[in-house]
C-alpha cells in the first residue's frame, strides 16, 4: 500500500483543516488506518485510528472532541477533520496503515505516507 497525505497548511487558532490520505493498491479496505503527528524535537505521537470497515475509531485524549477520523473505502481515502485547532497541534501529520485493530503504537503500522505540515498560529 502506498499512501499520499495532503491538506496541510497554515491556519489560525480556532480554525479548521481537513487532511486526506489517498491509498494506492487493492487491499486498502483490509487495513486499519491511523494518523500520527510529529512536532519539531518531539517523538511521533498517535492521533487517531479507524478500523478497516470504519465501524470503530479511537482518539488521543489531546484531540478527542475536536478531531474526527473517517474513511471512504470506495475512494481508498482516509480523512482527518480537525476543528478548534490550537498552536499545540502544529506538527507534520502522517497517515499509516496497519493490520492490527485500533493500534495506537506506531510499531504496529506497516505503511506510512510522507507527511503533511499543519501550522496553527496564535
Amino acid at each position: 500500500v502506498q499512501l499520499q497525505a495532503s491538506g496541510g497548511g497554515l491556519v489560525q487558532a480556532g480554525g479548521s483543516l481537513r487532511l486526506s490520505c489517498a491509498a494506492s493498491g487493492r487491499a486498502f479496505s483490509r487495513y486499519g488506518m491511523g494518523w500520527f503527528r510529529q512536532a519539531p524535537g518531539k517523538e511521533r505521537e498517535f492521533v487517531a485510528v479507524i478500523t478497516s470497515t470504519g465501524t470503530n475509531t479511537y482518539y488521543a485524549d489531546s484531540v478527542k472532541g475536536r478531531f474526527t477520523i473517517s474513511r471512504g473505502n470506495a475512494k481508498s481515502t482516509v480523512y482527518l477533520q480537525m476543528n478548534s485547532l490550537e498552536p499545540g497541534d502544529t506538527a507534520v501529520y502522517y497517515c499509516a496503515a496497519t493490520t492490527a485493530t485500533l493500534a495506537t503504537d506506531k510499531l504496529w503500522y506497516n505503511y506510512w505516507g510522507q507527511g503533511t505540515l499543519v501550522t496553527v498560529s496564535s
